[in-house]
């Protein structure tokens, strides 16, 4: 199986929406993966995840199957910090919190390092098991059941199937981080994600079933060189 991940086009978070960049964005990703196909296509229940996926969905004739568990308000409330002026910040965006996620004390919790005391107030474990929760019964769904004590995946019902998720940035730092079986405090500091960008997984079965996804690209934008669109990493870095 292949399984895309795809960040919504340029938005506007109020109201929801795509700019007309991200409309276009959205066209020139939709010739993209018209190339080769998909077989399913979910997508995050907000309006600029929707409005993304929906040239891709018009092309290759498939209606979007909806998941609110992806939607980005909902992580936000859980894995997000108050700053110095009172605003709320995604934890990896905030200064002092960054230092200490990659904090040796922090690190040397691996995968439970939301255990680590500084974070008693905040909903950072909540989300991040919402998250798992989400990502497990996904992928199960598709044939692959998580094995996290392995970090990988057993193959139950291998297949090569073409599946595609339009979500979001902040959502997708704990979604990628769970699907890899990397911890949300690095993976979250370390990558990132632009605007209308495809991250493509290879999941491949061993003799014996199991299965560890393969990253084949990271936060792809191709498609926007290839329809001569600006290339501004999410409207801030000329790149």
């Amino acid at each position: 199986m292949l399984f895309f991940y795809i960040r919504h086009g340029d938005p506007i978070y109020d109201p929801d929406s795509l700019t007309p960049l991200g409309h276009r964005q959205a066209e020139a990703l939709a010739k993209r993966l018209a190339v080769y196909g998909l077989d399913e296509i979910y997508s995050s229940t907000s309006e600029r995840a929707k409005l993304t996926a929906q040239p891709t969905c018009e092309l290759l004739k498939l209606e979007p199957i909806l998941l609110d568990w992806c939607k980005e308000s909902h992580a936000f409330k859980q894995l997000t910090v108050t700053d110095e002026q009172g605003k709320r910040k995604w934890c990896f965006d905030h200064t002092p919190t960054r230092r200490l996620l990659l904090s040796p004390e922090v690190c040397a919790l691996r995968d439970k390092w939301y255990d680590h005391p500084a974070f008693a107030s905040t909903q950072f474990k909540e989300g991040i098991k919402r998250v798992d929760n989400g990502t497990d019964e996904l992928f199960t769904s598709l044939g692959y059941e998580h094995d996290r004590e392995r970090g990988g995946y057993i193959a139950v019902a291998p297949n090569e199937k073409r599946v595609a998720l339009f979500a979001h940035q902040g959502f997708g730092m704990a979604f990628l981080s769970s699907l890899l079986d990397i911890p949300y405090n690095i993976f979250s500091m370390k990558y990132n994600l632009s605007h209308s960008s495809m991250t493509v997984i290879r999941f491949k079965a061993e003799s014996d079933g199991f299965c560890v996804p393969q990253v084949l690209q990271l936060a792809n934008d191709s498609h926007i060189y290839r329809e001569g669109l600006p290339t501004k990493y999410n409207n801030r870095i000329q790149i």
